[in-house]
């Protein structure tokens, strides 16, 4: 009864917060005029105030704050991970989740339980709830809230410290409300949120640049000229020492490459990020001496130069290099081997993010044994927000795709007993519509890039003129090379939701996803004839990108623990 009980609550506490998800129409208004970014974060001491904390109490967690456009929540991990190995008792907050709300709060790197959840967020909305009066009525949005729950979880389960990765931005980020971190650190940089931070690199920069806080050490990687420049004047400003990240290979030594948790040649910068901040907090807090330095420290008057100064290397304690081998962050370059389906998942959104997700697949084909058989390669896609998405298609282009596959974040077709991945910022017209464009503009490369290039090379025995083969119509069944000659004309399907989407490229050859209706799932002569490929294929390989809550959606229905 107990058990029952508190899983209706944990229930109840998810559809509650659900409520507080800020609706398409408003969230447009917002974006188009966000006012002061010290009045939202006033507006954000209010809240936390009136959910019984005030901004001082959160000195006490020792906080470790992460922002940037590409891998921030990587470094976050690695940094977490490494202190976990100090025998630390750790707190690391993110977003977005992939499968469960309570991924975004975790102690010692778990997400905490369906209980613990429960009693936080019930003390924490009551407590909102039953301070509204005439003149203050309103609860704070989604992520803030969220960001509230999380001080108090921290502070009520006493972590050493608190891994703290900015949603969006970072001066107007409801984060940025720490007075005093321990340490900051930025990672890669990039376009992307432009409606939000502005349209150049320069912009963004800015915005990251407003968590550093006066006299708290801050760390970057390399970064172009121009972004670097604006986060060494905001560091001046804030009077925030600077420093970039030495590359990973100078703590190398003759033993080889320190192994890493998370697959991918753009990990090492993230690594390297995280072995500053990490090792930053470790001397802070006396787990750590300054004799293991490699490098002397910057000299002070090399602050005031254009260029951060590089920080020094050290010697890597064992605790260290095995935080760093034994670090998992789902849904960053993943590989899931189901039989002969296996299915490549990267939430890669942005076109840096992409381009590495690109060199991760490709390398990852290739160390992989040559197909006895047919291989059929499928992407699967979906992005949002105001993100360029043709530009991004277009890049995934080289990885030379048999088919490409679009749908909505939905799970399922309706949400309902699925309360973890509803979004109410979006509207199922919308969602829909986005995939639908996707489709357009993978077609228009596709017939583009046929134009440019229209005839493709196959071996001898394919019927055609000289041994080549002209591309099929996009609008007709798929002729497809031999293995060894991709196709230049993939042909794009759209199904309403990942359940769909993902029966019909598995076509019953992965146990975990259930076999599609004997009819069928799409009307389309391409769907049926794929199919027929897809059940004799040797391999099929799935890139699943573009998306951190399309990765969600399909880890949750491939692996049926995360749900647990």
């Amino acid at each position: 009864m107990e058990k029952r009980l508190a899983r209706e609550t944990f229930k109840d506490a998810i559809r509650t917060l659900n409520t507080l998800q800020t609706n398409a129409s408003y969230l447009e208004q917002v974006k188009r005029g966000r006012g002061d970014p010290q009045m939202q974060l006033e507006a954000m001491s209010g809240f936390l105030e009136r959910s019984g904390l005030k901004v001082e109490d959160l000195d006490q967690l020792n906080i470790i704050h992460v922002t940037g456009t590409k891998g921030k929540g990587s470094v976050c991990a690695f940094t977490e991970r490494i202190l976990r190995n100090y025998g630390l008792k750790t707190g690391f907050y993110s977003s977005p989740h992939l499968v469960q709300v309570r991924e975004r709060i975790r102690i010692n790197g778990q997400p905490i339980s369906k209980e613990l959840f429960s009693k936080y967020f019930w003390q924490v909305y009551n407590r909102l709830d039953e301070s509204k009066d005439s003149s203050n009525n309103a609860m704070p949005a989604y992520f803030r809230f969220l960001t509230i729950m999380a001080f108090h979880v921290f502070l009520q389960e006493k972590v050493d410290l608190a891994v703290l990765e900015v949603g969006i931005g970072g001066t107007y980020d409801c984060t940025n409300i720490i007075r005093k971190p321990v340490v900051c650190g930025v990672s890669s940089l990039g376009i992307d949120h432009t409606s939000i931070l502005g349209d150049t690199i320069e912009k963004i920069a800015w915005q990251k640049g407003g968590i550093f806080k006066p006299g708290v050490p801050a760390f970057t990687v390399p970064q172009p000229d121009r972004p670097l420049a604006v986060l060494k004047e905001q560091a001046q400003k804030k009077s925030s020492p600077l420093y970039l990240c030495p590359d990973l290979d100078a703590f190398e030594d003759d033993e080889g490459p320190l192994r890493l948790g998370l697959a991918g040649d753009h990990q090492r910068s993230n690594a390297a990020l995280a072995l500053q901040l990490s090792r930053v907090w470790l001397v802070r807090h006396g787990y750590l001496d300054i004799g293991d330095l490699k490098s002397p420290w910057p000299k002070p008057e090399l602050l005031e130069k254009k260029a951060p100064p590089l920080a020094p290397t050290f010697k890597l304690r064992e605790a260290t290099v095995q935080g760093l081998q034994d670090t998992v962050w789902l849904g960053r370059n993943q590989v899931l081997r189901h039989g002969p389906v296996m299915w490549y998942v990267d939430g890669a959104h942005t076109t840096s993010s992409i381009q590495a997700c690109i060199r991760w697949f490709r390398q990852a084909l290739s160390e992989e044994k040559p197909a006895s058989g047919s291989e059929v390669r499928v992407l699967l896609f979906n992005m949002t927000g105001d993100r360029d998405t043709a530009a991004l298609l277009k890049l995934l282009l080289a990885c030379q795709f048999d088919y490409a596959v679009f749908c909505p974040n939905l799970t399922e077709v309706s949400t309902v007993g699925n309360a973890d991945q509803q979004n109410f910022t979006v509207t199922l017209e919308n969602v829909l519509t986005r995939c639908l464009q996707n489709q357009s503009s993978w077609n228009r490369l596709m017939e583009a890039r046929g134009s440019q290039d229209p005839w493709l090379p196959v071996s001898p025995e394919v019927e055609g003129v000289g041994g080549w083969l002209k591309p099929a119509s996009l609008h007709g069944p798929l002729l497809f090379a031999p293995p060894l000659a991709r196709p230049l004309n993939a042909s794009s399907l759209v199904f309403p939701c990942i359940s769909q989407a993902l029966q019909w490229i598995a076509q019953g050859r992965d146990p975990h996803v259930q076999p599609p209706p004997p009819r069928g799932l799409h009307p389309h002569p391409v769907a049926s004839s794929g199919a027929v490929l897809l059940k004799e294929a040797a391999v099929i390989r799935v890139l699943v990108t573009g998306s951190l809550h399309l990765v969600g959606g399909v880890l949750k229905l491939l692996d049926q623990s995360l749900s647990q």
